[in-house]
C-alpha cells in the first residue's frame, strides 16, 4: 500500500472526530496525553465538544484533517470517509462493526466493505471494526477508550487486528515502552504490514510487534521483511490459529506434515521476522529488541544467589535454541576471588549470598560474568512485595548489575522468575539503564532465541522472493505411480526401473523382462501398504502371478527392479498451503514419518545451500553420515534429488497441489538414490 502515505494519519497535528460518545471520549485521550495539535469536534446537533467550538458537518471545518476518528453507524461512515477522501483528508479510523466481520444475519456486510473502500478511494483508513491507534510519542490519539499508555521519547510499535487485546497490551507493567499500539480490524484496505512498514519510517520506533489471526498478502510480509532488515528494526510476531488445518484434502503424507503453522513458522524464519506463542513473549522479546535489536549469537549466562534458580534457568534451556556456554579460562579467577572458595564456578552460576547487600561485591562479580563474551548476562533477582517487605538490598543487586553492564559494555538482564515479583518502576529504570527487565525464565530464554534467530537470519543474505504463483482453478487429478514416476524422471529425479502390466500374466511377463527380484504394485490405490497393494522381493514369475491375484485391480500393475537395502528413507513432498502456496517438506520417510516426528517445511524456491542445511538439521542426517558406524549414504545425492524435486514444484506451481515422495531411498555412497513411491495431484 506504498500509493497511501500513511504519516499523516499516524502523526497527525489536526485531528477532526465524528460521533457522539465515542468522538467525546477521544478527544479526552488527546488531553490526557498533551497533544498539542488541533482536535475539531464534528456533531450535527452539539456546539461544543469538552471546551472545543464543534462544527456541524464536515464542509464547515477549517481544513482538510490530518486525521478523523469516524464513531458512527456503519452506513454514515461510508459517507463520512467519502468525504474526508474528496477532501484531502490524510486518513481515517472506521470504529463501526458490521462489514465483512459480520454475522450471516447481516448479509450485506461484504457489499458495504467494498463500498467502503469505494468511498475510502487513496485515502488511508484503518478497520472498519477498530478502536484505531495510540502515539505515545506525540499523544495523539484516535482511540475511544481508556488505556495504560503514557507519553515516552522512543519505544516499540505493537499492531493487533483485536482491539481488546491491544487495551489489554496497553496496561502491560512491564516497563515495556510501547510508542504506538495500532489497531487494524477488518483490514479492508490498510494491512498491518502496510502499517509497520510506515512506522519503521519513525526514528523513534525501535522494534515492532504484530499480533496477527492470519497472513492475507504474502508479497506485504516480505515488504515488511526486507523493511526491517534494511532499517535495522526486528519484528516479532505472534500469530495465533496453531491448531492443525482439516485434512480433508489430504491424500499423501506430506500433506498432513505440512500443517499452515508449520508453513508460517518456515516463512517466517526465512524472512527474518521473529515468531512468538503468547502475548508474555511477545513483550517480553519486544523488551529484548527495544534495548538490544538481534542478539550475535544464542549464548546466555545467567547469576543467582540460589542452586534451585541456576537449575530452573539450566532446563529451560532444554531443548530451546540457546545455550548456557562454560565459563571462560580468565573468568575464573576473578570469581573464585570474590566469591570465595565454596562456590561452585559453573554457568549458569549459584553465586550463593556471600556478597549479597555488597555493592562493590556483586559489581565486582557481575563484572567477571559479563566479561565471558555470551550475548546475553541475566542476573536471577525476585523483589518482594513493596506493601509488606522491604528491598533497599534488592535493589543494591540492581544497581551493581546496572553498574557491572556499563562497565562491561555487555547486554544485561535482571529476570523475575514470577512477573508479579518486576515491580515496574524497577523495570522503568532497568530499561532506562540499557538493562531489560525480564519478567518470566520461559520468556526471557523466548526472548534470547527469537533475537538472536533474527540476527542469524539477517547474517545471511537477504532471501530470494518466495514463489507466489496464482493457481489454475481447473479438476484435479492424480497420477498414478506409473506415471508420476515417468514425470518425475523426466526431470532427472532417480527411480527404479519399472514396467506397467494389465494381468497377472502380464505382469509376471514384465517380471521376466527386468530380472528378479521384484516389487509388485497395484496402481491407482491410496496407501497400497494398507490395501495389501505392495509385494516386495518377488523371486520369480509364479510369485508375481499370483501376487498379482490376490491384489485388488483398478489400474493395472507397476513392476519394479527391487532396490539395494538403503542407509536411511526420506520423504521428499509439496503441498500448496491456502496462504503461502507451495512449500517443501523434508523428513524421516517410510514407516517413520508420523513416528519421528522429524520433518522441516522449507519455504520455496531454494537453493541447494537451503536444502544442504535442512536436510542436516533433520535428525536422520546422523544416519546419511553412518550412525555408530553404520554405513554411510550418498549425501550429495540427496541433495541433488530434493534439489530436483524443489525444482519440479516451482516448475509446476501453478497447477500442481501436490507432490509426495516417500520413500525416497538414501543408498550407500557412491550409489545414489531411489525414489520409490511417487504420489503427484494436480490441476488440469
Amino acid at each position: 500500500m506504498t500509493s497511501r502515505p500513511l504519516d499523516r494519519l499516524l502523526r497527525p497535528q489536526t485531528i477532526a472526530v465524528f460521533g457522539g460518545r465515542e468522538a467525546r471520549r477521544v478527544v479526552e485521550q488527546c488531553d490526557r496525553m498533551g497533544f498539542s495539535g488541533e482536535i475539531w469536534p464534528v456533531h450535527p446537533k452539539l456546539d461544543e465538544v469538552l471546551g472545543r467550538r464543534c462544527y456541524r458537518s464536515l464542509s464547515d471545518l477549517p481544513a482538510a484533517p490530518d486525521a478523523a476518528f469516524i464513531g458512527v453507524n456503519r452506513t454514515l461512515t461510508i459517507d463520512i470517509v467519502r468525504g474526508l477522501s474528496r477532501a484531502g483528508a490524510g486518513g481515517a479510523v472506521c470504529y463501526a462493526s458490521g462489514f465483512s466481520e459480520a454475522i450471516a444475519e447481516l448479509a450485506d456486510g461484504a457489499d458495504l466493505q467494498q463500498a467502503l473502500l469505494e468511498a475510502a478511494g487513496d485515502m488511508p483508513i484503518l478497520g472498519p471494526n477498530c478502536y484505531g491507534l495510540i502515539n505515545g510519542l506525540d499523544g495523539a490519539l484516535l482511540w475511544p477508550d481508556q488505556h495504560g499508555m503514557q507519553r515516552i521519547e522512543r519505544g516499540v510499535a505493537i499492531l493487533t487486528q483485536s482491539s481488546n487485546i491491544a487495551l489489554n497490551l496497553t496496561m502491560q507493567t512491564r516497563g515495556l515502552p510501547i510508542a504506538y499500539m495500532v489497531t487494524a480490524g477488518n483490514q479492508a484496505q490498510t494491512s498491518l504490514a502496510d502499517v509497520a512498514c510506515a512506522l519503521m519510517e519513525d526514528p523513534r520506533v525501535t522494534a515492532v510487534g504484530l499480533h496477527v489471526e492470519g497472513f492475507g498478502d504474502l508479497a506485504a510480509l516480505e515488504r515488511l521483511a526486507a523493511k526491517a532488515r534494511q532499517a535495522k528494526k526486528p519484528v516479532v510476531v505472534l500469530k495465533v490459529g496453531k491448531s492443525e488445518q482439516a485434512k480433508h484434502a489430504a491424500v499423501s503424507h506430506t500433506a498432513s506434515l505440512a500443517g499452515s503453522d508449520a508453513v508460517a513458522d518456515a516463512v517466517l524464519a526465512r524472512l527474518g521476522l521473529g515468531r512468538v506463542q503468547t502475548l508474555p513473549a511477545l513483550l517480553e522479546t519486544l523488551k529484548l529488541l527495544h534495548i538490544a535489536g538481534p542478539l550475535a549469537n544464542h549464548s546466555i549466562s545467567s547469576m543467582s544467589c540460589s542452586g534451585g534458580e541456576a537449575s530452573l534457568m539450566a532446563d529451560a534451556a532444554v531443548g530451546r535454541k540457546v545455550e548456557f556456554p562454560a565459563l571462560q579460562p580468565q573468568q575464573l579467577p576473578r570469581l573464585r576471588r570474590v566469591l570465595g572458595e565454596m562456590v561452585a564456578l559453573a554457568n549458569p552460576l549459584d553465586y550463593h549470598t556471600f556478597v549479597w547487600g555488597d555493592l562493590a561485591g556483586q559489581t565486582e562479580a557481575f563484572c567477571a560474568m559479563f566479561g565471558g563474551g555470551c550475548a546475553l548476562n541475566l542476573v536471577v533477582l525476585d523483589f518482594p512485595r513493596s506493601d509488606r517487605c522491604e528491598a533497599s538490598e534488592w535493589m543494591t543487586t540492581v544497581d551493581a548489575v546496572i553498574a557491572a553492564a556499563s562497565a562491561t559494555g555487555a547486554l544485561a538482564g535482571v529476570l523475575a522468575t514470577l512477573p508479579e515479583n518486576m515491580p515496574e518502576p524497577v523495570a522503568g529504570r532497568l530499561m532506562a539503564k540499557s538493562v531489560v527487565a525480564f519478567s518470566g525464565i520461559d520468556e526471557a530464554i523466548t526472548a534470547a532465541e527469537v533475537a538472536a534467530g533474527i540476527g542469524e537470519a539477517w547474517d545471511r543474505p537477504p532471501p530470494l522472493p518466495l514463489l507466489n504463483v496464482i493457481p489454475v482453478d481447473g479438476e484435479l487429478e492424480t497420477l498414478t505411480e506409473a506415471d508420476a514416476k515417468i514425470e518425475l524422471a523426466a526431470c532427472g529425479l532417480p527411480v527404479p526401473w519399472g514396467l506397467q502390466a494389465f494381468s497377472p500374466g502380464e505382469a509376471a511377463a514384465q517380471a521376466e523382462r527386468l530380472g528378479f527380484p521384484v516389487v509388485l504394485k497395484g496402481l491407482g490405490i491410496a496407501h497400497k501398504t494398507e490395501a495389501g497393494a505392495v509385494m516386495l522381493n518377488l523371486k520369480d514369475s509364479g510369485a508375481v502371478s499370483d501376487a498379482a491375484a490376490r491384489m485388488p485391480l483398478n489400474s493395472g500393475y507397476l513392476v519394479e527392479k527391487m532396490v539395494d537395502p538403503p542407509v536411511a528413507e526420506l520423504i521428499v513432498g509439496a503441498s500448496r498451503d491456502p496462504v503461502f502456496g507451495l512449500s517443501l517438506t523434508l523428513g524421516a520417510g517410510g514407516i517413520f514419518v508420523e513416528l519421528l516426528e522429524d520433518s522441516i517445511v522449507l519455504p520455496l524456491p531454494a537453493t541447494k545451500a537451503d536444502i544442504r542445511a535442512a536436510i542436516l538439521r533433520l535428525k536422520l542426517a546422523k544416519l546419511i553420515y553412518g550412525y555408530r558406524g553404520r554405513p554411510k549414504g550418498d549425501f550429495e545425492a540427496v541433495v541433488g534429488a530434493v534439489s530436483t524435486a524443489a525444482d519440479y514444484v516451482v516448475a509446476n506451481a501453478a497447477h500442481l497441489e501436490e507432490l509426495d515422495i516417500n520413500p525416497l531411498m538414501v543408498l550407500p555412497e557412491g550409489r545414489g538414490v531411489a525414489a520409490v513411491d511417487a504420489l503427484i495431484r494436480r490441476r488440469r
